[in-house]
Protein backbone atom coordinates (compact mmCIF):
# COMPACT_ATOMS: atom_id res chain seq x y z
CA UNK A 1 0.00 0.00 0.00
CA UNK A 2 2.78 2.44 0.83
CA UNK A 3 4.45 1.79 -2.53
CA UNK A 4 1.27 2.74 -4.41
CA UNK A 5 0.88 5.83 -2.29
CA UNK A 6 4.46 6.85 -3.05
CA UNK A 7 3.98 6.09 -6.75
CA UNK A 8 0.79 8.16 -6.91
CA UNK A 9 2.47 11.12 -5.21
CA UNK A 10 5.43 10.83 -7.55
CA UNK A 11 3.15 10.55 -10.58
CA UNK A 12 1.02 13.51 -9.47
CA UNK A 13 4.19 15.54 -8.96
CA UNK A 14 5.44 14.69 -12.47
CA UNK A 15 2.07 15.48 -14.03
CA UNK A 16 1.98 18.80 -12.19
CA UNK A 17 5.52 19.66 -13.33
CA UNK A 18 4.66 18.65 -16.90
CA UNK A 19 1.62 20.93 -16.84
CA UNK A 20 3.68 23.76 -15.37
CA UNK A 21 6.40 23.22 -18.00
CA UNK A 22 3.72 23.54 -20.69
CA UNK A 23 2.46 26.72 -19.05
CA UNK A 24 5.97 28.19 -18.96
CA UNK A 25 6.51 27.25 -22.61
CA UNK A 26 3.40 29.28 -23.43
CA UNK A 27 4.46 32.17 -21.17
CA UNK A 28 7.89 32.35 -22.81
CA UNK A 29 6.18 32.50 -26.22
CA UNK A 30 3.82 35.25 -25.04
CA UNK A 31 6.80 37.07 -23.53
CA UNK A 32 8.40 37.17 -26.99
CA UNK A 33 5.48 39.22 -28.30
CA UNK A 34 5.89 41.87 -25.63
CA UNK A 35 8.72 43.50 -27.52
CA UNK A 36 10.46 46.85 -27.12
CA UNK A 37 12.91 47.63 -29.93
CA UNK A 38 16.33 48.94 -28.92
CA UNK A 39 17.61 51.50 -31.41
CA UNK A 40 21.28 50.54 -31.04
CA UNK A 41 20.84 46.77 -30.95
CA UNK A 42 19.43 44.00 -33.14
CA UNK A 43 18.19 42.33 -29.94
CA UNK A 44 14.82 43.65 -28.66
CA UNK A 45 13.76 43.83 -25.03
CA UNK A 46 11.16 41.13 -24.29
CA UNK A 47 9.66 39.46 -21.23
CA UNK A 48 11.11 36.08 -22.18
CA UNK A 49 13.95 36.39 -19.66
CA UNK A 50 11.45 36.89 -16.84
CA UNK A 51 9.77 33.60 -17.69
CA UNK A 52 13.11 31.84 -18.17
CA UNK A 53 14.06 32.89 -14.63
CA UNK A 54 10.75 31.64 -13.25
CA UNK A 55 10.82 28.37 -15.21
CA UNK A 56 14.26 27.48 -13.86
CA UNK A 57 13.48 28.51 -10.28
CA UNK A 58 10.00 27.06 -10.01
CA UNK A 59 10.37 23.91 -12.12
CA UNK A 60 13.98 22.97 -11.45
CA UNK A 61 16.72 22.00 -13.88
CA UNK A 62 14.92 19.17 -15.67
CA UNK A 63 11.48 20.65 -16.27
CA UNK A 64 12.62 24.27 -16.49
CA UNK A 65 15.12 23.61 -19.27
CA UNK A 66 12.67 21.23 -20.94
CA UNK A 67 10.03 23.98 -21.11
CA UNK A 68 12.56 26.22 -22.89
CA UNK A 69 13.63 23.44 -25.27
CA UNK A 70 9.98 22.85 -26.20
CA UNK A 71 9.59 26.59 -26.81
CA UNK A 72 12.62 26.53 -29.14
CA UNK A 73 11.33 23.42 -30.90
CA UNK A 74 7.96 25.09 -31.52
CA UNK A 75 9.75 28.04 -33.10
CA UNK A 76 12.05 25.84 -35.17
CA UNK A 77 9.14 23.88 -36.66
CA UNK A 78 7.49 27.11 -37.77
CA UNK A 79 5.19 28.38 -35.06
CA UNK A 80 5.64 32.16 -34.75
CA UNK A 81 6.81 32.13 -31.13
CA UNK A 82 10.11 33.98 -31.40
CA UNK A 83 10.46 37.72 -30.89
CA UNK A 84 8.20 39.69 -33.21
CA UNK A 85 6.38 36.55 -34.38
CA UNK A 86 9.36 35.14 -36.23
CA UNK A 87 9.99 31.42 -36.57
CA UNK A 88 12.15 28.83 -38.27
CA UNK A 89 15.60 27.46 -37.68
CA UNK A 90 17.10 30.52 -39.38
CA UNK A 91 16.35 32.59 -36.27
CA UNK A 92 18.80 30.42 -34.34
CA UNK A 93 21.49 31.30 -36.88
CA UNK A 94 20.81 35.05 -36.66
CA UNK A 95 22.16 37.58 -34.15
CA UNK A 96 19.74 36.47 -31.41
CA UNK A 97 20.52 32.75 -31.73
CA UNK A 98 23.03 32.73 -28.89
CA UNK A 99 20.54 34.33 -26.55
CA UNK A 100 17.91 31.74 -27.45
CA UNK A 101 20.39 28.92 -26.79
CA UNK A 102 21.40 30.69 -23.59
CA UNK A 103 17.80 30.50 -22.40
CA UNK A 104 18.02 26.70 -22.16
CA UNK A 105 21.28 26.76 -20.25
CA UNK A 106 20.12 29.59 -18.00
CA UNK A 107 16.97 27.68 -17.00
CA UNK A 108 19.15 24.63 -16.33
CA UNK A 109 21.65 26.58 -14.19
CA UNK A 110 18.93 28.36 -12.21
CA UNK A 111 17.04 25.08 -11.83
CA UNK A 112 20.13 23.21 -10.66
CA UNK A 113 20.73 25.76 -7.91
CA UNK A 114 17.03 25.80 -7.02
CA UNK A 115 16.88 22.00 -6.87
CA UNK A 116 19.87 21.98 -4.55
CA UNK A 117 19.08 24.92 -2.25
CA UNK A 118 15.39 25.70 -2.74
CA UNK A 119 13.65 28.92 -3.74
CA UNK A 120 12.27 30.19 -0.44
CA UNK A 121 14.74 33.09 -0.19
CA UNK A 122 14.54 36.17 -2.41
CA UNK A 123 18.29 36.90 -2.19
CA UNK A 124 19.12 33.28 -2.93
CA UNK A 125 16.83 33.36 -5.97
CA UNK A 126 18.45 36.59 -7.14
CA UNK A 127 21.88 34.95 -6.97
CA UNK A 128 20.67 31.89 -8.89
CA UNK A 129 19.02 34.07 -11.52
CA UNK A 130 22.12 36.27 -11.78
CA UNK A 131 24.10 33.16 -12.71
CA UNK A 132 21.48 32.31 -15.34
CA UNK A 133 21.53 35.86 -16.71
CA UNK A 134 25.31 35.70 -16.98
CA UNK A 135 24.95 32.51 -19.04
CA UNK A 136 22.48 34.23 -21.38
CA UNK A 137 24.77 37.24 -21.80
CA UNK A 138 27.89 35.13 -22.37
CA UNK A 139 26.34 32.83 -24.97
CA UNK A 140 24.41 35.65 -26.63
CA UNK A 141 27.35 38.03 -26.94
CA UNK A 142 29.77 35.29 -27.99
CA UNK A 143 27.43 34.12 -30.73
CA UNK A 144 26.80 37.70 -31.83
CA UNK A 145 30.58 38.16 -32.22
CA UNK A 146 30.67 35.05 -34.40
CA UNK A 147 27.57 35.75 -36.54
CA UNK A 148 27.86 39.51 -36.95
CA UNK A 149 31.67 39.46 -37.13
CA UNK A 150 31.99 42.26 -34.59
CA UNK A 151 34.36 42.82 -31.69
CA UNK A 152 33.65 41.59 -28.19
CA UNK A 153 33.35 45.21 -27.07
CA UNK A 154 30.74 45.90 -29.76
CA UNK A 155 28.80 42.77 -28.82
CA UNK A 156 28.72 43.89 -25.19
CA UNK A 157 27.63 47.41 -26.18
CA UNK A 158 24.93 46.12 -28.55
CA UNK A 159 23.79 42.89 -26.95
CA UNK A 160 24.38 43.20 -23.21
CA UNK A 161 24.67 46.76 -21.88
CA UNK A 162 21.27 48.05 -23.10
CA UNK A 163 19.51 45.15 -21.39
CA UNK A 164 21.12 45.19 -17.95
CA UNK A 165 18.69 47.65 -16.26
CA UNK A 166 15.55 45.90 -17.54
CA UNK A 167 16.94 42.43 -16.86
CA UNK A 168 17.80 43.43 -13.30
CA UNK A 169 14.20 44.57 -12.77
CA UNK A 170 12.97 41.25 -14.17
CA UNK A 171 15.43 39.45 -11.90
CA UNK A 172 14.17 41.21 -8.76
CA UNK A 173 10.52 40.66 -9.69
CA UNK A 174 11.00 36.98 -10.55
CA UNK A 175 13.07 36.40 -7.38
CA UNK A 176 10.16 37.60 -5.26
CA UNK A 177 7.58 35.63 -7.27
CA UNK A 178 9.64 32.41 -7.08
CA UNK A 179 10.05 32.79 -3.30
CA UNK A 180 6.36 33.48 -2.75
CA UNK A 181 4.97 30.81 -5.08
CA UNK A 182 7.60 28.11 -4.73
CA UNK A 183 6.52 24.64 -5.87
CA UNK A 184 8.64 23.01 -3.14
Amino acid sequence: MNENYHYENYYESDVRKMAMASLFTALIAVGAFIRIPVLISPVPITLQVLFIFLAGAMLGARWGSMSVMIYLLLGIIGLPVFSGGSSGIGVLFGPTGGYLAGFVFAAFVIGTFSDRWGTSGVLRNALFMSAGLLVIYLLGAAYMVYVARISVESAILLGVAPFIPGDLLKLVFSSVIAAKYSLE
